[in-house]
């Protein structure tokens, strides 16, 4: 079972699960706790491989990768504590995780909220994509995930995000960075399914100004999406939780706390 941490509170029950994004951990949301655990029950997971969550049989490091069976592991941890309904917030790729859970299992969704939401690559994105598969067997990942965190990042004021970013990707393996990258490859059909279905469950998405790879698209895209809503955030990039917390703690919450009334 994946590595989690739970803070309870005992005036709700209401829970919020937080899900990170490649390469990071369960500690990227190091500013939102103190915040949502006054208002929830909080749930943090770290992905297979990620964080604490480290792979040890040999099964499971032979295992390919699926977002199905990486959906599955979250929803083991949601049976393991008897959550039968939940928030769900996301960053960059945790943002794709929950639509693909609330797809398969749209009853243990409450709401989700996608920060640095990812829902078409554009040509850029595209080329960074295929730079990365080209070279992902021969250069160390970390070059890779350096490269790749300066170009979805490159301001000065995204810097603390990627030094947060390159630090929580150090703590994985050359192999579990290819199979987490050969999931790109399922990336494009899922998107496209994704655009083009609505999905009857409350949605915020929250993005940084200055998040060029990923801003534009979201903005033609749920314009069409009834049940989602659209909040930006001035001078911030990718990681709006990191970048400026106050704001992103601020709206979530409101938002969260709008879906009970």
């Amino acid at each position: 079972m994946l590595s989690y941490s739970v803070y309870r509170n005992e005036n709700t029950k209401k829970w919020v699960t937080f899900i990170h994004g490649a390469g990071g951990s369960s500690s990227i949301w190091f500013r939102q706790i103190r915040a949502f655990k006054s208002e929830f029950n909080i749930l943090l997971i770290d992905l297979r491989g990620h964080g604490n969550s480290k792979s040890t049989s040999k099964e499971d490091s032979k295992q390919e990768y699926t977002f199905e069976v990486i959906t599955n592991d979250i929803i083991e941890v949601l049976t393991h504590l008897t959550i039968e309904k939940s928030h769900f917030i996301g960053i960059s790729l945790g943002t794709i995780l929950i639509r693909d859970l609330a797809e398969r299992n749209p009853d243990l969704v409450e709401s989700m909220v996608m920060g640095g939401a990812i829902l078409k690559l554009n040509v850029r994105s595209k080329l960074l994509m295929g730079f990365g598969n080209f070279f992902k067997s021969v250069v160390p990942y970390i070059f890779l995930y350096k490269l790749f965190a300066f170009i979805i990042m490159p301001k000065k004021n995204h810097k603390e995000s990627r030094l947060l970013f390159v630090k929580e990707a150090k703590k994985l393996y050359q192999k579990e960075f290819i199979r987490w990258y050969r999931l790109t490859a399922q990336l494009n059909p899922l998107l496209r399914f994704f655009r083009l279905n609505d999905i009857n469950i409350p949605t915020l998405y929250v993005m940084g100004e200055q998040d060029h790879l990923f801003l534009p698209s979201i903005k033609k895209i749920i314009s069409g999406h009834l049940s989602a809503q659209l909040h930006i955030i001035q001078n911030c990039g990718h990681v709006v939780n990191v970048e400026q917390p106050i704001e992103f703690n601020t709206t979530v919450i409101s938002f969260l706390k709008a879906q009970d009334n």
